[in-house]
């Protein structure tokens, strides 16, 4: 189980240059593409930027998130959804229970990698999306031996039960859309 959680001042992960960074209708619009979907897992939600974005889009919102001072400031965002303190090794939902997971610059953060994409894959019917530093040195994010090569994540989603990973190059990120 992994035990990293954000520290610091909850607000700065709703600073504007953050969300810029983060692309967030791109990602929300690559989330989704091409489907119908009604239920989302946003695993690693924070304060709820992404949940908020699927929120808006008409589907219903889940949350987990392994810091219990981020519940309540992802239930400020949208306060319709459900959010629990949980770790993305352990999910607290039954098998299938949703038609997306999304992670946002989760995965490389873990100890357990393919027991966190196995925990998406279980809870999932249909799609994992997730959203990753690009794998090269960079003034800002995670120290490069931290960020996930594209080969690494597809051999990754490849053994936990994924049938396909498509990577596409965001402007500073990377996405990652993972079919059940």
């Amino acid at each position: 189980m992994n035990e990293k959680r954000f520290e610091g001042d909850i607000s700065r992960l709703r600073n504007p240059e953050r969300l810029a960074r983060l692309d967030v209708e791109r990602v929300v619009d690559l989330c989704l593409e091409g489907a119908q979907f009604q239920s989302v897992l946003d695993v690693g939600t924070g304060t709820g930027v992404f949940a908020e974005r699927f929120a808006k889009r008409g589907l219903a919102v889940s949350g987990v998130d392994v810091n219990p001072e981020m519940i309540p400031a992802a239930r400020g965002f949208v306060p319709q959804g459900d959010f629990r303190e949980s770790t993305a090794e352990a999910l607290p939902f039954a098998d299938g229970s949703f038609d997306l997971v999304f992670m946002g610059l989760l995965l490389h953060e873990s100890d357990a990698q393919l027991q966190v994409l196995s925990e998406a894959r279980r809870v999932v019917r249909s799609r994992v999306g997730i959203l990753e530093w690009a794998y090269r040195q960079e003034d800002f994010g995670a120290p490069l031996a931290f960020r996930l090569a594209p080969e690494v994540l597809d051999e990754l989603a490849k053994e936990a039960g994924f049938s396909r990973c498509e990577a596409i190059p965001l402007t500073k990120l990377v996405f990652y859309r993972l079919t059940a």
